[in-house]
């Protein structure tokens, strides 16, 4: 089963951005994933099946999202 994607993780990909990181925080979850790089602060949209793919592992999991009963 897969890790669950949060707002926060922080992750590693399989190639790295031409900067020379390969370290990315999730910041915008949907249909679309949306990355900023650690070291250049660029921002990348992803769709879902590629984000799966290309992600080698989670350094760091997001915080929990708060459910409201």
């Amino acid at each position: 089963m897969e890790q669950e994607i949060r707002l926060g993780d922080i992750i590693q990909t399989r190639k790295p951005h031409p900067c020379g990181s390969d370290t990315w925080t999730v910041i915008r979850i949907g249909a679309d994933i949306k990355i900023r790089c650690q070291s250049c602060d660029r921002i990348v949209m992803l769709d879902r099946q590629v984000f799966l793919k290309r992600r080698k592992k989670i350094i760091q999991q997001g915080p929990a999202p708060v459910t409201e009963s």
